[in-house]
């Protein structure tokens, strides 16, 4: 059995990002959320396009209020108002001032801003009543960005503050990698569907559901196979069905050692390489991870990434283990392979538990929990019941898994453990 550390390392190695030339797609803008950015952007604007005035105010020349004070306030002309979207008309001269607004443009011969709360006017009159720091309140062309310069890099996730930006840099439509494609097949023949009544032994297919739901989570098109009885014929058809239609193909059950557990046999006979057959983590021990190229088998519908092999996992059957096992295996697989820069691998961090958390010590052990953030402290509570691989339930309304790692077999209440979330906090 592989550690889980070095388990996630090989996996990675095995997955090769998104081609920039081949696997990308061009989408308008308000489209764009959530994807990754093929290609860097370079914008030809300055951002602000131009100085401009960041408060409410008299735009003035520095030079004329330097020595202002409430005893001896400065008195200057308004020889214009200034809205936003409009061009200033007028040239500051000494003692003149121009009303300004948030966000106009700011009038030659003016440097600074003078806030309106520390001026009075009348009629066409503004007396100065504080020295403002020189060139106060002024936003300067190129500050926040000089035109030419790389403006956001390849390989980000496209949110909304990376979209308001594409926007002001005039960007309507942009290039963007596919959604990796994963196909999704449920190995046993006790499987059934949730619309078929159950009889004795079956057990519904929730893990199709599941994995479907994790992939599309993660930006990724799911295509749900269905599910293929402990028959070796159909499961080697629908096996090489998947790997030559998808990037990643995600089977669950089938990797133990029962004698009804074909997967690896069957990998094996289609020529792929097995990297990992068994992780020393609980749940998930059982996985298999396998890279196999599609050229050898003819299909009308190609491997919509020819170049690189399909990464195989096979998943355990317990639908526990296999989510566990998505969160901490599969997903930074796919992240790497969307095209991410970076940011692959679960983020963990330090929670205070306030239940006592047990592992027997043999294994990398996830405890599916919640967590809440309280006076700014992150703190773990395990799912209430048993923690068993089969226990679908108390995996609900859980946001979190608590590490413990091998050889620790306990951890006291308010005593730290790593979390990494598997949903948002809310």
């Amino acid at each position: 059995m592989l550690p889980v550390h070095q388990a996630e390392q090989l996996i990675l190695s095995l997955v090769h990002p998104f081609n920039p030339d081949h696997d990308v797609e061009v989408l308008d803008l308000l489209k764009a959320c959530d994807r990754v950015l093929a290609a860097p952007i370079i914008s030809q604007l300055d951002f602000p396009h131009w100085d401009n005035s960041a408060m409410d105010g008299y735009a003035v020349r520095f030079a004329d209020v330097q020595t202002c004070r409430p005893d001896q306030p400065i008195e200057l002309e308004i020889v214009e108002e200034i809205p936003a979207g409009y061009q200033p008309q007028h040239t500051i001269q000494p003692g003149q001032a121009a009303r300004i607004l948030t966000g106009s443009v700011m009038p030659s011969g003016a440097d600074t801003v003078v806030m309106q709360e520390d001026t009075r006017r009348q009629d066409e009159r503004v007396w100065i009543l504080t020295t403002p720091k020189p060139q106060a309140f002024v936003r300067h062309q190129g500050e926040f960005y000089r035109a030419g310069a790389v403006l956001l890099p390849a390989g980000i996730m496209l949110g909304a503050p990376e979209i308001a930006v594409l926007a002001a840099a005039q960007c309507a439509s942009v290039k963007v990698y596919r959604r990796p494609r994963v196909a999704i097949l449920s190995t046993g023949s006790e499987l059934v569907g949730v619309e078929q009544p159950l009889q004795a032994g079956q057990i519904v297919d929730s893990n199709q559901y599941a994995l479907a739901a994790l992939v599309a989570q993660a930006g990724a098109e799911p295509l749900c196979l269905g599910r293929v009885p402990d028959e070796p014929d159909q499961l080697r058809a629908a096996i090489v069905h998947a790997i030559t239609t998808a990037d990643i193909v995600l089977s669950s059950g089938g990797v133990s050692v029962g004698d009804y557990d074909y997967v690896d046999d069957i990998l094996e006979e289609l020529g792929a390489d097995i990297a990992i057959r068994a992780v020393a983590m609980k749940p998930g021990k059982p996985l298999t991870v396998a890279t196999l190229s599609d050229r050898q088998f003819a299909s009308s519908e190609p491997n919509p990434s020819p170049v690189s092999p399909t990464l195989y996992f096979g998943l355990p059957g317990n639908p526990v283990s296999a989510l566990v096992t998505f969160w901490r295996l599969v997903l930074p697989a796919l992240r790497k392979l969307s095209g991410l820069a970076q940011a692959w691998q679960p983020a963990f961090v330090d929670a205070r538990s306030r239940q006592v958390l047990r592992s027997d010590g043999k294994r990398e052990t996830y405890l599916w929990g919640s967590v809440s953030l309280e006076n700014g402290i992150y703190e773990f509570s395990p799912a209430g019941g048993n923690h068993s691989s089969g226990n679908l339930i108390n995996l609900a309304q859980t946001n979190s898994l608590a590490r413990l790692s091998v050889g620790q077999t306990q951890i006291a209440v308010g005593e730290t453990v790593q979390v990494v979330l598997t949903q948002s906090l809310v």
